[in-house]
């Protein structure tokens, strides 16, 4: 079956919302891509106009969004579109869903720290299910274990503040 994908880059507009079905869990978000484009009689960038886009992410991609992914950030979302039309109350609308098949950080845009999670568990037990992303608690679990002499072996956990201040400005 011939199915469109699309790649887009633009910013999370709401919070991502994780659910759990009998089919599996999922995940799902509004994501705004503004385009830009060159304004040759003022010489500057222009911001055009903004779509919105309701992306959906199954199984662990869609775990992992919610663990990761917070409203403003820069991300490239890369799956199928599809664009619904329907008709209520006398009014035609039309929306566009993209069915993710790969997400992250638009690293043009900032730095990122990677944490692979476990096989079988990708919700690791240092982050914060509560909080639905990696927080304050799972900086403060790898502390509370290198305190008691229990930590993990293996490198210490980055956060994202130590990896901001390690990484040197780009000279441009």
């Amino acid at each position: 079956m011939n199915e469109t994908t699309v790649t887009l880059v633009g910013n999370v507009a709401t919070a991502v919302e994780y659910r759990e079905s009998e089919s599996g869990g999922y995940a799902r978000f509004r994501f705004a891509v503004t385009s830009r484009r060159w304004d040759r009689l003022r010489e500057v960038w222009a911001d055009g106009p903004t779509s919105f886009y309701t992306v959906w992410a199954s199984r662990t991609l869609g775990l992992n969004l919610a663990a990761s992914v917070s409203v403003g950030e820069p991300l490239v979302v890369h799956g199928r579109l599809k664009v619904r039309e329907e008709e209520r109350d006398g009014v035609r609308r039309s929306s566009a869903e993209v069915d993710a098949v790969a997400a992250g950080h638009d690293l043009t845009r900032g730095t990122s720290a990677f944490r692979r999670a476990a096989k079988g568990d990708p919700y690791p037990a240092d982050r914060d299910r509560s909080a639905g992303r990696a927080g304050a608690s799972g900086a403060a679990n790898a502390v509370e274990h290198e305190a008691d002499g229990t930590a993990p072996a293996g490198p210490a956990p980055v956060t994202a503040g130590a990896v901001a201040d390690a990484v040197p400005a780009p000279p441009f």
